[in-house]
């Protein structure tokens, strides 16, 4: 297709028949959608888009040709609000600031033992298969297991709890005490929070922990993350973590909001869980499970007593994290949980 039925700069026009880039393939981004320089650049040197990835997700499930898209962002960059807006004016969605969860139409389909009901998989079911798979089939995976008695934690919270809640709102959770024991426990051994380059000749150690914390939804699983959580106090961890997960709730959650994790919690304690090995949140290299806290009898001073015990699971990329240093982290985890007031000086 000739490009001379494309608004674009000359400079565009030149790098586009050099580069051997039809113009049609390009949106502009400049007045009256002029394609730019830049648009021809980024055509050439990351393909059709630059496309962030919840905008990614929502297209791929309303099968949108993100060529089709113009995007606001930096470099043309296509954005969450971009792709809803040409969903708007296609007439496919018309929600102004929001991702409806779209109820998937069943199908039913009748065998002669019974019948099967055919459910097609929702943007987020995809999505979180598509991740699952991946790293189940790239990283080679060990699991280690703690118990960890958690009275010193549960009289921590009884005697904080009602101060947090008349000065925040918000009722702290065993789940935010262990999330600020986590990422103390991180900074103390940087290869569990660390993660492979893409090229896989390189290990990236990270001197922050952008935590991110599973939100088991209906239709699937999210992991919104708290930046720089190794600033944060008890107090404010505590708010980040609720206001994260009310936003994923509600699927008001931004792109950058789901990006940039180096390490994740997933806690299924609340459905009585007594253990499980949890898949790890590429490109982390490791991930928590935090089960069930149940009452068992221990041995404390050659005497039989019951105590609240909570098992603690961590999957780990065996490329980058050996075992001894998972099990030197989940002892350093314990120890912080089993003598929670060293966590808040």
């Amino acid at each position: 297709m000739s490009d001379i039925k494309f608004r674009a700069t000359p400079v565009a026009r030149f790098l586009s028949k050099q580069n051997n880039i039809d113009l049609s393939l390009l949106k502009g981004t400049g007045p009256k959608g002029r394609i730019q320089k830049e648009d021809v650049l980024n055509f050439k040197n990351f393909g059709i888009i630059r496309v962030s990835a919840l905008a990614k997700k929502i297209a791929e499930v309303e099968n949108i040709d993100l060529s089709k898209v113009v995007g606001t962002g930096v470099n043309g960059k296509i954005l969450k609000d971009d792709v809803l807006d040409f969903l708007r004016n296609e007439n496919v969605v018309a929600q102004e600031a929001k991702i409806e969860v779209l109820q998937p139409e069943v199908t039913e389909v009748q065998k002669s033992y019974g019948e099967i009901t055919e459910v097609p998989m929702s943007m987020m079911r995809r999505t979180v298969a598509k991740r699952m798979s991946e790293s189940y089939f790239t990283a080679p995976v060990f699991v280690a297991n703690i118990e960890v008695d958690m009275t010193e934690v549960k009289t921590l919270r009884a005697n904080i709890m009602e101060q947090l809640k008349e000065e925040t709102g918000y009722k702290l959770t065993i789940t935010d005490i262990i999330s600020l024991a986590t990422v103390k426990s991180l900074m103390k051994h940087p290869y569990v929070n660390c993660s492979l380059s893409k090229d896989g000749t390189k290990i990236l150690l990270h001197k922050y922990v952008n935590l991110a914390m599973a939100v088991g939804l209906e239709n699937g699983l999210l992991t919104p993350v708290v930046k720089n959580a190794e600033k944060m106090s008890l107090r404010e961890l505590m708010i980040s973590l609720k206001d994260l997960t009310k936003k994923a709730v509600e699927m008001k959650l931004e792109s950058e909001e789901l990006e940039d994790s180096t390490f994740t919690i997933s806690n299924l304690g609340m459905f009585g869980i007594d253990s499980f090995a949890p898949i790890i949140n590429q490109p982390n290299s490791a991930i928590l499970g935090v089960s069930a806290t149940v009452d068992k009898p221990v041995v404390l001073n050659g005497e039989i007593a019951i105590r609240p015990i909570m098992k603690l699971s961590i999957t780990v990329d065996h490329r980058v994290v050996d075992g001894m240093e998972a099990a030197k982290f989940l002892n350093t985890l314990k120890n912080y949980l089993e003598n929670p007031i060293s966590i808040l000086v």
